[in-house]
């Protein structure tokens, strides 16, 4: 056990409650399990939704944060893949049962007995944090702590909704934040066409998008300059997908990429005739993390983060559900 015995983390003591700071014994990891150093956790829109009680609640306090860049200070008995001084990643998905008709046909997103970072499971806002080893990764080393934090959910869910897209080779992306910069990159990279969707009038969301190599970017209620092969909805409202089915072709896809989502209004048909396919992503998979971890180091891929203090995180939820991060917020303990 380290000589050190207290720790600090950001409590959520229920929902639509501010975070507060506490300090909480120092626990030892158990078989299977490394306890983390934290260097970075990222803030993530998921933990926005746990925060304002927009996801069902655990029943239990909650440390969230599923963006965890951290040190390996003590393995539990049995860990092999890591030892005290590796770098590692902890990402959304803690946990699954292994032996479910989804987890044994390489679905382990789907596992209903599936458990949380941030979540069911303490999570990265905290200066210490214990994962599962099989759940953690290591991380691509050209990255600084806090520039690899957001790779970790909004890139994992933005390449896995990028995969959901296909082969699209004109590709709308409706709600610039953390997940779309990253993607984004992914896209051009792959030789798409970006077309950025932002809040209306938010010229600096557009043009950041720009930057990061969109074709076009304009208003969410706009239509793209042609129709899309494909639409990826980062945005958590419901009314987007019609507006998305509208600018996508026939035969064209849109993927609903967030863990909750405002209602979807009814909508006419024939705007999701010609076959056009309306999908969600949920979760993601040890496959996933690997795959895009890999690939994200070789587009490369650069992060856009804002840091914060630890004991700054109400304020950190806050801008970004405000919509005034550009890129991502990252808490650095």
């Amino acid at each position: 056990m380290p000589h050190q015995t207290m720790t600090r983390a950001m409590t959520l003591e229920g929902p639509r409650a501010p975070l507060k700071l506490l300090r909480q014994p120092l626990r030892a990891p158990r078989a299977g399990q490394i306890l983390i150093a934290v260097r970075a956790c990222g803030v993530c829109r998921t933990d926005l939704h746990i925060v304002d009680g927009e996801l069902p609640w655990p029943g239990h306090p909650v440390v969230p944060g599923h963006e965890i860049v951290g040190s390996v200070t003590q393995v539990g008995a049995g860990v092999e893949r890591f030892a005290p001084g590796d770098r590692v990643g902890v990402p959304w998905l803690g946990w699954t049962c292994g032996q479910c008709r989804y987890c044994r046909s390489g679905r382990e997103n789907l596992c209903d007995d599936a458990r949380f970072t941030g979540y069911q499971i303490d999570g990265g806002y905290a200066e210490h944090v214990i994962a599962d080893a099989r759940y953690s990764f290591r991380l691509p080393e050209d990255y600084g702590d806090a520039e690899a934090a957001p790779l970790l959910c909004a890139g994992l869910i933005g390449y896995r909704a990028l995969v959901m897209a296909g082969e699209a080779e004109r590709l709308g992306i409706y709600g610039f934040g953390a997940a779309a910069h990253i993607v984004a990159q992914v896209a051009c990279h792959q030789g798409r066409k970006v077309y950025a969707f932002t809040r209306p009038g938010d010229a600096s969301a557009q043009a950041f998008a720009r930057a990061l190599g969109a074709a076009w970017a304009g208003d969410s209620i706009s239509s793209p300059p042609e129709p899309l092969d494909a639409a990826l909805l980062f945005a958590p409202v419901g009314a987007l997908v019609p507006q998305a089915l509208r600018a996508v072709a026939k035969g064209g896809s849109v993927v609903c990429a967030g863990i909750h989502m405002s209602d979807i209004p009814s909508f006419p048909y024939d705007i999701l005739w010609g076959e056009r396919r309306i999908m969600s992503v949920a979760n993601l998979t040890r496959r996933d993390a690997q795959e895009f971890l890999d690939l994200a180091a070789t587009v490369p891929v650069k992060t856009s983060v804002e840091t914060f203090p630890l004991a700054q995180a109400n304020e950190a939820l806050g801008r970004l559900r405000d919509g005034r991060i550009n890129g991502a917020a990252v808490l650095v303990p």
